[in-house]
């Protein structure tokens, strides 16, 4: 008998169908090998797909898989998935905890359904990347990170997965950047980095703290529509060089809208501990996926 999984599309980072990031959910992925999710990922094809699995060590276990590879921490994919569990009556109102490749993570869902996601501990370093080259790179006048970087350095945040953040001074230059996909590649692997997160304060909405857009061509992702772990690490990194007089108790990150996938993210990272992430989703697609064969002659690898 063929195997069969039950698999959904569930938008994060908004309460809107067909709007934020889809993230793919396997909600039970035990005996699935490495090469069935990767398959599975690929076929669904969001940007990442969470697999829950049992854990000895936390409530439940994840593994996230783009199309191309697996990754140790996705933000808006958690969000998705508890976000479905809780509608689905598979978690409660209250504090669970997820076991990541990167450790076991505190996951809050609230009685409305949303959900928050303590990432780790920020680490922060301040990295020497021209800015012709960062030009270069995002399809970007260069000019139009000097000013703004003359008190917001690029760094390196890492929340539990690491990102070039880049400050930019106007949403104009940053709705028109036109990346050059390999180069913005090659500028993350050499700061040992999964993508570059490039942000301004002149957001669209009044609301909004900033204005974001997230590159990972490195995982196979060109553009990420709404990202929780970048928006974690850029909330760290806002705390850590003191962007404002005092850090908002809770920020409000806008992005996707360059993608026709706008969401927000909320943001709690003041005081330089772990932050949080937050935000809401709906599911979009369900159904079930044939699972394919474990001998390599089966899996087409990307």
């Amino acid at each position: 008998m063929t195997d069969t999984r039950e698999a959904y599309l569930v938008d994060a980072f908004t309460d809107e169908p067909l709007s934020g990031n889809a993230a793919g959910l396997v909600p039970d992925a035990e005996g699935l090998a490495d090469g069935q999710m990767r398959a599975i990922a690929n076929e669904l094809g969001a940007s990442e797909t969470a697999f829950l699995l049992p854990s000895e060590d936390a409530d439940r276990r994840v593994r996230y898989f783009t199309p191309t590879t697996e990754v140790g921490l996705c933000g808006h994919a958690t969000v998705a998935a508890h976000a479905w569990l809780a509608a689905s009556g598979g978690a409660d109102p209250g504090t669970h905890t997820l076991e990541t490749n990167v450790g076991v993570l505190d996951i809050e869902i609230e009685a409305g359904g949303r959900v928050w996601m303590t990432q780790n501990a920020p680490t922060i370093r301040e990295v020497e990347a021209s800015y012709d080259r960062l030009g270069d790179a995002l399809g970007c006048d260069p000019n139009a990170f000097r000013d703004v970087g003359a008190d917001l350095p690029v760094a390196v945040a890492d929340t539990g997965l690491p990102f070039v953040v880049v400050p930019v001074n106007f949403l104009e230059h940053l709705g028109d950047m036109t990346p050059d996909f390999g180069a913005v590649e090659r500028l993350a692997d050499e700061y040992d980095a999964a993508g570059v997160y490039a942000f301004t304060f002149d957001a669209l909405d009044a609301e909004s703290t900033l204005h974001g857009r997230c590159f990972v061509p490195g995982a196979g992702v060109d553009e990420d529509p709404v990202t929780g772990t970048a928006s974690g690490a850029c909330g760290a990194y806002l705390d850590r060089f003191g962007a404002f007089d005092d850090t908002p108790a809770e920020m409000r990150f806008e992005q996707g809208h360059y993608v026709d996938r706008p969401g927000v993210v909320r943001v709690r990272a003041a005081g330089g501990g772990a932050p949080t992430v937050g935000g809401d989703a709906t599911l979009a697609v369900e159904g079930r996926v044939r699972v394919p064969g474990t001998e390599e002659d089966d899996i087409i690898e990307p």
